[in-house]
Parts: C-alpha cells; structure tokens; sequence
C-alpha cells in the first residue's frame, strides 16, 4: 500500500527504493524460468544482445554466444506465469496504482543478466506515454548486485526537469537531435545541484522509479559477474484502454497488455543485378539503320 511517506519521497526524488519486498523463492521462481530459457529456448523469444545491439531469437544465437549472458530478454511476461506473478504481485499493484492514480496496465518486461550499461536516460523517451507522467517502471534484484558489476545509477529530482521537446513538436526520442537532449537535462541536472547515487541492490529489492527520472547501468568492472534482474514498464489503464489495447485484468485492480512479442529486423533485400554491359556498337549500327529505313533486313527474327 502507498503510505505518506512513499507519495512524500516519490514526489521529491522521483522514485521509491524499498529493502526486501520479494522473498528469495519468489525471485527464486524467475531465475529458474529464465535459466529453462537459456537451455532451451522457445521460439518465441526475442532478445536483444546488449553488446552489440543485434536483435534476434534467444534461439538463433550459437550457444557460445549464450553463455556470455549480455542479453535483454524481452517480454518474458507474456508467457511465464512466474513473471507476471511478481510483476503484478498485489502490494506492487496497489502501490503503482496509488502512484498513478488509478489501475496500472503491466506493458513490458525485460529479464538482464548482466548490468546494462545503458547511459543517462528516461524511460519516456522511448515509450513515450499517451499522457506524460502515466509511465511507471519497477527493478527487481534477482540477486545481490556486486558494486564491479555495474550497478543502477539514477539522478534523485531530475524527473522535475521539463521534457525536452523534438522538433516533431513531441517528447519521443528523435536521434539526431539527442545531444540537444543530453544538452537540456545536464543543464538541468546542474541547476538543480542534483547528484548521481547508485543502488546497493540485494536480493529482492524493489526500485520504482518515474519514467522521467534520469538513470542507467553503471559500467561493469568485472565481465564475470552477474546482476541478474527484472525490469517491467506500466502505462496507466485509461490510456490502453483510450489506445485499444488489449489488457487483460490481473486479481481485479490491474491489468497485463497481451499483444506479439517484439518483431525481429527485416534482412535488407537482396542486392540488384548489375546492368547489363553497354554495348555501343551495336547500338549504334541499330541508329544508323533506322536512319536510312534499313533496320527490318536486318532486325534478329522472333523466335
């Protein structure tokens, strides 16, 4: 349940850090799907490589490149019960719904192994809300984070900072015009005197943040080790509904977005044969018989 106190820090910082809230067989449940994936994984699931950026099937990676583990698994949600079951646990559900005001719909998840490393950033970007401010994301420790293993790092007030506005006339990430971006909140992380904290996570925390609370994945010191984790992002249930998504109600005050998990890159289409050679010559022999009305004689016949 949201007390004064989480609607008081929430609207200071920007975000809620709250010790133990998952027991250990609760994440327990979820590393032990995600490990099944790893094993053998569906087809269904698509992952992004957080190395080098290549999207594809968990599937259709060599089992080497498995074992690295820097993979976002994405939208685990929309099969594993066990996912959902943490996702939309009650006490998560009653909380965002205090956030936000009403029911929250439960519209992505992804499953980490390693830190992300991703730089300073906000989620509204690029899950842009049909209404700013009705974007919540939660992070779940699935395991103690190691400080070399590049932990959470967040800004503390920066979802103050007005959106920056694209020349689109909107808040959703145009990437050419991302220094101008990076320009806009440094400033204001500067005016507002605001500094970077991190987050000593332990297994089965819970980390709810806005989604326009400047944050990212501290670099890694040690590729060997783990911080595996859960992320989930949740519009509000007005606006799926004033979208025409398909939500699907979770326990009676909450709801899941059942849709196709995220579509793979379309292969660049084969490359055009090249013209055939010129052939000047001839070409020209044709011209000077149309000329003088001798083309036919010598026209190859059909056939």
């Amino acid at each position: 349940m949201l007390t004064p106190d989480h609607r008081a820090a929430w609207e200071r910082d920007g975000y809620l850090a709250l010790p133990g809230f998952f027991t250990a067989e609760q994440v327990d449940r979820i590393t032990a799907a995600t490990e099944d994936a790893y094993r053998d994984p569906p087809d269904w699931l698509v992952v992004d490589n957080t190395a080098t950026g290549r999207r594809a099937r968990l599937a259709d990676f060599t089992p080497a490149e498995r074992d690295v583990r820097r993979f976002k698994l994405n939208d685990l949600y929309l099969e594993l019960p066990e996912v959902r079951a943490v996702a939309l646990d009650p006490r998560v559900r009653g909380i965002l719904a205090g956030l936000m005001d009403e029911p929250v719909v439960l519209c992505n998840s992804l499953n980490f192994e390693k830190g992300s490393e991703q730089g300073d950033h906000i989620d509204s970007l690029y899950m842009t809300p049909r209404t700013p401010d009705k974007l919540v994301a939660t992070w779940v420790a699935l395991e103690d984070a190691h400080p070399d293993a590049g932990q959470l790092f967040y800004y503390p007030g920066s979802h103050k900072i007005p959106l920056y506005t694209f020349s689109d006339g909107t808040h959703h990430a145009i990437g050419a015009e991302m220094d101008g971006w990076r320009k806009h909140i440094f400033d204001g992380i500067a005016a507002g005197g605001l500094t970077r904290e991190t987050f000593p996570a332990k297994k089965g925390d819970l980390f709810i943040w806005s989604a326009n609370l400047v944050h990212g994945g501290s670099p890694i010191a040690d590729p060997a080790r783990t911080r595996k984790s859960l992320v989930c992002h949740y519009y509000s249930h007005a606006d799926s509904v004033a979208l025409g998504f398909d939500c699907v109600p979770e326990g009676g005050d909450a709801f899941w977005m059942r849709r196709a998990h995220p579509p793979l890159p379309v292969p660049p289409p084969p490359p055009a044969p090249p013209p055939a050679p010129a052939r000047p010559f001839r070409r020209f022999v044709g011209k000077v018989l149309r000329k003088v009305g001798l083309y036919s004689l010598f026209k190859r016949p059909a056939g």
